[in-house]
């Protein structure tokens, strides 16, 4: 903890690096991965404050859209649409991912139901193989999965009609730092 203490002491103090901040933000992208702390967005993408809204959920889940109930996932996905006009929505999800591979394994996840109730939205059950620690097949299967459920939002729906928003779907290897992008001609993951 002491490190990123004295990190946070000395972060304040370049206040003109950050004083354009102040007038809002204007992202172009929604970036909605998994909370995982290996998964560093701005890292990733080099991405510095306010050019990308993000949105981190447990094995990057997209929950079901309901309007009678909406979620936190659901006011933000709404809010990157219609009030930010983000023109793109990446959806990455990561090599030894827990929550995708608990969900091939059939991890019995009885003594943390929060998760276990959490990690019912990823329905259905991702496809790959229980032997392979990094889950590559089932997270990307479950990043489409994802990408599908997000094409039911109201204002997703709507954007991609209009032909201002596009969806990504991405594959990120914690272990090499490789990014790999979903090419629907081949219906395969590859290099960006």
């Amino acid at each position: 903890m002491q490190p990123l203490i004295d990190n946070a002491r000395t972060f304040g103090q370049r206040p003109e690096e950050f004083a354009r901040l102040a007038e809002g933000q204007s992202p172009q992208v929604l970036f909605i991965t998994c909370s995982d702390s290996r998964v560093v967005p701005a890292l990733i993408t080099g991405a510095r404050p306010g050019e990308l809204f993000e949105l981190r959920t447990a094995g990057n889940i997209v929950p079901p859209h309901a309007s009678e109930h909406p979620t936190s996932e659901a006011a933000t996905i709404e809010y990157a649409v219609e009030v930010l006009g983000v023109r793109d929505i990446v959806v990455c999800g990561h090599s030894h991912c827990g929550a995708v591979g608990a969900l091939v394994r059939g991890d019995d996840l009885t003594a943390v139901p929060a998760v276990r109730d959490w990690l019912a939205h990823a329905t259905p059950r991702p496809a790959g193989a229980a032997e392979d620690p990094e889950v590559a097949e089932g997270v990307q299967s479950h990043v489409l999965t994802q990408l599908l459920r997000l094409r039911s939002y109201p204002c997703v729906e709507r954007g991609l009609a209009e032909g201002r928003l596009d969806l990504h779907a991405w594959y990120y290897e914690v272990h090499t730092g490789a990014v790999r992008t979903h090419r629907p001609q081949t219906d395969s993951f590859e290099a960006l």
